[in-house]
């Protein structure tokens, strides 16, 4: 077994104790067996990632269509059910990473990253500023938005010779800086819509911006090393203030679903797909004034068909019962969610009670980075590199983020400590 299949099963160890009773195999849930290798899959056939998650989806239906159910209810009664409860979930994601990949267009050709080296440090800290930007960012956008844009920048000030190792900050970036906030984030925006208010989740940036720091320096001189910013002649670029308009226009549509859904209209938010229709509704109104780059729908559509064939399988994991909330368990689901979609397990969570909900917001949130289909950030900033679609890269490269992770959890719980709501 290589080491990026030993990495995968060490972090898909903790799910079985989240299942309910269940046909297994040497005590391990048979659904889990098959999704684990759906993940394994994915790691070593990197370049054939979408083919295999498919596979892994309809091994998994067929599995519980023919020895299992779907929450108690069996059959294709059961299937329907079950999709009919996760469509809007799917629905806003795909609308969200198609919508937000022709956004990146829109600002890669407005001229602003080509400007934006003249303002970032020539050496490693222009590397790290940038990612503080996307942190900061990431704070009141979405994080799949916070990351295109970070590596739409990236692509340009380094000629598109961007290291592994910063791909998976500008991901971290993103989570991190979102962990915080309840615009930032599906999972805390899920805990504002069930009456957790901002200030519980707040204190996630005690972990988070420790967090930035450490894999953000280190990323940043990798990014150094491999590839300095390159500083070209501006002076006769002129900025396009129209698709600057339109990318504005989108990010306010969907901040603003976000917002009026979550806030004003909550009981009918799991209703319908809001925030990724009012996305292509900016999209298609601001069409005939700048056109969309369409032709980078089949890519971004592969990318994102893969991503929620992830989310599907793990949404039909039997995970009916979570451990006893504690700060312990928290911390794992951290590395859980690096293969496990954080959705489910916040809903979970919510539904369980007793948590930190800043401590749960961080883990969740920031901990999807470690692998770079951990995360929807991670999966969007696969179409612009397709080169970050490799696990054995990705931790190799990547393990700053782990470490950060660790290092920024238990910052905060010493600093702010424990205070289950």
């Amino acid at each position: 077994m290589n080491r990026v299949s030993l990495c995968l099963v060490l972090l898909c160890l903790p799910l079985p104790a989240l299942a309910a009773t269940g046909p297994e195999l040497a005590g391990i849930p048979i659904d889990f067996i098959f999704f684990a290798l759906t993940l394994l899959g994915v790691a070593v056939f990197h370049h054939s990632t979408l083919y295999v998650a498919l596979t892994g989806l309809a091994s998994i239906i067929l599995y519980k269509l023919g020895f299992t159910d779907f929450r108690g209810i069996t059959g294709l009664e059961g299937l329907f059910t079950h999709l009919g409860h996760e469509w809007v979930t799917i629905a806003n994601l795909l609308g969200l990473l198609l919508g937000f990949s022709l956004l990146a267009r829109h600002f890669e050709e407005s001229g602003i990253p080509a400007i934006i080296p003249r303002y970032l440090p020539g050496d490693w800290r222009g590397g790290f500023v940038l990612l503080i930007m996307i942190f900061v960012l990431s704070s009141f956008l979405d994080n799949i938005a916070a990351a295109l844009i970070g590596a739409t920048v990236a692509a340009t000030v380094y000629r598109r010779r961007v290291h592994i190792g910063y791909l998976a900050a500008i991901v971290a970036a993103s989570n991190a800086g979102g962990s915080g906030s309840v615009v930032g984030d599906t999972t805390t925006t899920m805990m504002w819509i069930s009456g957790i208010g901002p200030m519980e989740v707040l204190h996630a940036y005690v972990a988070a911006i420790p967090a930035l720091f450490i894999f953000g320096i280190i990323a940043a001189k990798q990014q150094a090393r491999y590839a300095p910013i390159h500083a070209s002649d501006t002076s006769n670029l002129s900025i396009d203030w129209g698709r600057i308009g339109v990318v504005g226009l989108i990010l306010a549509a969907a901040i603003g679903a976000n917002i009026v859904v979550n806030t004003q209209y909550s009981n009918i938010a799991t209703a319908f797909p809001f925030i990724g229709v009012a996305v292509w509704v900016a999209l298609l109104a601001a069409t005939p004034f700048k056109r969309p780059e369409w032709s980078l729908l089949p890519e971004a559509f592969k990318g994102s068909v893969f991503l929620l064939s992830l989310v599907l399988c793990a949404s039909m994991m039997p995970v009916e019962k979570l451990p006893v909330a504690a700060w312990e368990t928290a911390f794992g689901l951290g590395f859980v969610s690096a293969v496990f979609d954080n959705i489910p397990l916040t809903a979970l969570a919510l539904t369980q009670g007793g948590y930190d909900w800043g401590v749960l917001a961080y883990a969740v949130g920031f901990g999807g980075s470690m692998i770079w289909f951990g995360s929807s950030a991670g999966v969007a900033l696969s179409s612009i590199f397709p080169e970050a679609r490799s696990v054995g890269l990705w931790l190799r490269h990547g393990w700053h983020i782990a470490v950060a992770y660790v290092i920024g959890f238990f910052i905060m719980l010493l600093t702010v400590g424990w205070h289950p709501s």
